[in-house]
């Protein structure tokens, strides 16, 4: 295995472990209060899960899902951190999401990478 696919690895079992929280975490849910977006929790919960999911089964099965999930888990941890800037956190308390969102960009980047140089 190499290092992608340990990054890759870490990502899924985060967001499998964030998007349950979602739903059972009680300071989750009193977290997504204090963003101003609960209504948006369980929408959320389920995109981290499916992005979760589309990382560790895109890792043995399809790049294009993997690939798919990286990105749409960077826009997502983007948006989340700039919802933490909107409302005041502290950069160090911003900076979980920053992680991810770079993180999961660079999945996405080295997926593409990879892809590009078997087209060749």
């Amino acid at each position: 295995m190499n290092t992608l696919s340990y990054l890759t690895l870490f990502s899924g079992f985060s967001f499998l472990f964030f998007g349950m929280g979602c739903f059972v975490s009680k300071k989750m849910k009193m977290e997504f209060e204090r963003y101003g977006l609960p209504s948006y929790r369980k929408l959320i919960g389920t995109l981290q899960l499916l992005g979760a999911l589309g990382l560790l089964i895109g890792l043995g099965y399809s790049t294009t899902l993997q690939l798919s999930a990286a990105f749409g888990l960077s826009i997502l941890m983007f948006l989340g951190f700039l919802v933490r800037l909107q409302i005041k956190d502290s950069f160090l308390l911003a900076t979980p999401s920053l992680f991810y969102a770079l993180l999961n960009a660079y999945i996405c980047y080295q997926l593409l990478s990879v892809s590009r140089q078997l087209l060749l």
